[in-house]
């Protein structure tokens, strides 16, 4: 401590309720920029860039990442938030709320005199107590399509117009359920998101297959193909150079010849093999088709000998689809063609391509047992597009998260109004000793920012909404707030249902940031952080 500050010891307190002042504002600010978004009737934000182009999007996720903040605080609660959605999946917006309501709530003791040290031993006891409670006070349930269904309407309606997720839902829900094995959890890398800029949002579809960004190129080609099967390739079908620095040397137009009739007699036997495994397995019947789809190149002529022996054939097809190929068909991928046998090919009903401007998508529909499949987002225009595709994203998630917990939560503000109450309990505060007490009376008021906000969203007289919340619940119902009417209402008949791991986590974070902001007493201006210090050399 500096002999300045000894000296002056009102000076360094003014310093440190100057430094709390800004982190509780900046707290506050970035709740009052989220806060319209929440909910099914939050409003939009436009995003403007220097370049000019716009977006427009509710999504507190895409909101934090893509919006320009100055002030430090406000930066470091933006990345925990954003860093809740990579986890979760979900919960951005809501970890901003309730961290600036609890430093909020937290002032209003501060400036009476209470130590910030005592608020933020009030808000541990809480949040321990909240964790429990949301432990017992979730619902265990098996897999089953209906709840499902209802987890991603809840997740997609904060998200999207209300008739847009109700079309979304169950192509999402059915994705998931394709690639779910119940002896491991889903991996959701195996649903492709491919976007198409056509027709309008309300044609989104799952397919049930593989769709490729790309077509066959040769104009002979069939555009489809039925009863189609496919042998996956990882083998070069062109002249290739050689991976080292090599030469050919020839000194005459007869030895140049030579060199590439060796060189194409080369590939001419690859497809030989080929061809010949299509005869074996399809013979002289017009009705079975074969595919080939290569990881590597084709060059034009052997694309002709593919063409002229009834072969459908792509090439260089992205390692990721040759992964997905083999779960979607069946068969397994082939890195030389020397044996080749029947029992290497997948299968697939039809195989066709389809043509949008200059653009060709080819599908491969109506497998038999897909474990990998495709969700074909559709749209207008870019923005529609980014703002499904980040939807579809969350959607993907909530389903993910309840078949991972097996559980889910009574929404639309249910769990935070029943933990608010237990909270402010006697039975509870009586555990809680001392002034932490405040603290633990803080953090109950500040749950009540999520319904309050629900409520303010929807048009709804906020102090009206919240005490018949309240009055259901100290009857013993277990109720959530019903945006259209805005009265109490039973969430698990509405089929409302947040994400156990998205409030579990939301608690968690947004008091240790709330804490962490409350103790900063001083805020110091860095070198470059990570850089090495200097070296000192002796004189």
């Amino acid at each position: 401590m500096s002999a300045a500050q000894l000296l002056n010891p009102k000076a360094e307190s003014r310093r440190r309720g100057e430094a709390l002042r800004v982190n509780i504002s900046a707290g506050e600010g970035l709740q009052q920029v989220l806060a319209s978004n929440l909910g099914p009737l939050g409003t939009l934000k436009m995003l403007v860039d220097g370049a000019g182009a716009i977006k427009l999007t509710k999504d507190g996720s895409v909101l934090l990442r893509e919006m320009q903040i100055q002030n430090p605080t406000a930066v470091m609660i933006a990345r925990a938030a954003t860093a809740q959605d990579d986890i979760t999946g979900d919960g951005t917006t809501s970890v901003v709320l309730m961290v600036g309501e609890l430093l909020k709530q937290a002032d209003r003791y501060i400036s009476e005199g209470l130590h910030p040290r005592v608020i933020t031993d009030g808000f541990e006891i809480a949040k321990t107590e909240a964790l429990k409670f949301l432990d017992n006070f979730k619902l265990k349930r098996d897999v089953d399509r209906e709840l499902l269904l209802s987890v991603a309407r809840t997740s997609l309606s904060t998200k999207l117009n209300a008739s847009l997720a109700e079309q979304l839902t169950p192509s999402i829900v059915d994705a998931v359920l394709a690639i779910y094995n119940p002896s491991s959890k889903p991996d959701l890398h195996m649903i492709e998101i491919m976007t198409m800029q056509h027709r309008t949002a309300a044609d989104t579809q799952l397919i049930r297959g593989l769709a490729l960004d790309h077509g066959a190129r040769h104009p002979d080609m069939a555009k489809r193909v039925e009863n189609a099967y496919i042998l996956t390739l990882n083998v070069s079908l062109e002249y290739e150079k050689s991976e080292i620095n090599s030469g050919f040397y020839y000194s005459s137009a007869g030895q140049r010849e030579k060199l590439v009739e060796s060189e194409r007699r080369f590939v001419d036997e690859k497809l030989r093999k080929i061809v010949e495994l299509k005869k074996e397995v399809c013979g002289d019947d017009p009705k079975k088709g074969f595919v080939v789809i290569n990881q590597k190149g084709i060059d034009p002529l052997s694309l002709d000998v593919l063409v002229k022996n009834g072969i459908f054939a792509l090439r260089r097809a992205k390692r990721r689809n040759m992964e997905r190929l083999q779960l979607v068909c069946g068969g397994s991928a082939q890195n030389s063609v020397d044996d080749l046998s029947p029992d290497v090919l997948g299968w697939a009903g039809v195989v066709y391509e389809h043509q949008l401007g200059e653009e060709k998508y080819t599908f491969i529909e109506e497998v038999k047992d897909p474990k990998s499949v495709t969700l074909l987002i559709k749209g207008p225009n870019a923005h529609t597009i980014t703002q499904i595709k980040d939807a579809v994203r969350d959607g993907l998630r909530s389903v993910y998260n309840m078949i991972v917990d097996g559980s889910v939560v009574p929404g639309a503000g249910a769990f935070q109004v029943a933990c608010a109450a237990h909270l402010s309990s006697e039975s509870f505060r009586k555990t809680a000793k001392g002034k932490a007490k405040y603290g633990v009376t803080a953090f109950a008021d500040a749950l009540l920012i999520i319904p309050k906000t629900l409520a303010a969203n929807a048009g709804h007289d906020i102090q009206d909404s919240l005490a018949d919340l309240q009055d259901e619940l100290s009857d013993g119902n277990i109720v959530g707030l019903n945006l259209t009417t805005g009265k109490p209402m039973d969430p698990i008949q509405q089929g409302v249902f947040d994400s156990f791991r998205v409030l579990r986590n939301c608690i968690a974070s947004s008091s240790g940031i709330a804490s962490n902001l409350l103790l900063c007493d001083e805020m110091l201006k860095a070198r470059q952080m990570g850089r090495a210090p200097e070296s000192v050399t002796e004189q």
